[in-house]
């Protein structure tokens, strides 16, 4: 219900108050140290090995971008929830920071997965859209929590994309524009 609330309230705002500003390796920081203690609890609960996260910052990314401190949290954890619930125990998930192309910065979590097949990766962030609808109760969660994402970012003036195949893995990568007077 708390997910569901959560999109509708965001459907609805207006874009976020660029003054407020967050800064990013921090908060991927903070995700990636949530993410080890995700993976910590699962592994003893199943018995296997924890995921080995590996958090990757390119030197000279902007230190901030403008937008809500609480939604990009939101954000980066649950890129990197799904990534510890949808690989396998003992895996390597890498989370990381790069420059785009445009001069904007971009987000990723890579994991080492099953991977998507191609038919699913139009869907991926639609409400409750799920790819295999059978591990939803193994996995949990609401099917919410992408579609949360995209909004988030979409709002931040950013973009989020995903590349997969079955057997490779997963990427997911979020890009944000970069105001003129945001802290290089």
């Amino acid at each position: 219900v708390q997910d569901l609330l959560t999109l509708s309230r965001l459907e609805g705002s207006p874009p976020p108050d660029q003054s407020e500003r967050a800064h990013l390796a921090e908060l991927l920081e903070i995700g990636v140290n949530d993410a080890r203690v995700l993976t910590e609890v699962l592994a003893t609960e199943k018995g296997e090995l924890p995921h080995r996260i590996r958090c990757e910052i390119e030197s000279g990314v902007p230190e901030e971008v403008f937008g809500s401190v609480s939604e990009l949290q939101s954000a980066i954890g649950n890129l990197l929830s799904n990534a510890v619930r949808y690989t396998p125990q003992g895996s390597e998930i890498i989370a990381g920071l790069s420059r785009t192309a445009e001069g904007g910065v971009q987000l990723y979590v890579k994991d080492h997965g099953p991977g998507i097949p191609a038919e699913h990766l139009p869907r991926i962030t639609e409400r409750f859209y799920r790819v295999d609808r059978s591990r939803s109760r193994e996995t949990g969660g609401t099917g919410l929590g992408l579609a949360i994402t995209r909004r988030l970012v979409e709002m931040m003036g950013g973009t989020i994309t995903l590349e997969s195949a079955p057997g490779q893995g997963s990427r997911f990568t979020v890009r944000l524009p970069l105001e003129e007077s945001a802290a290089c």
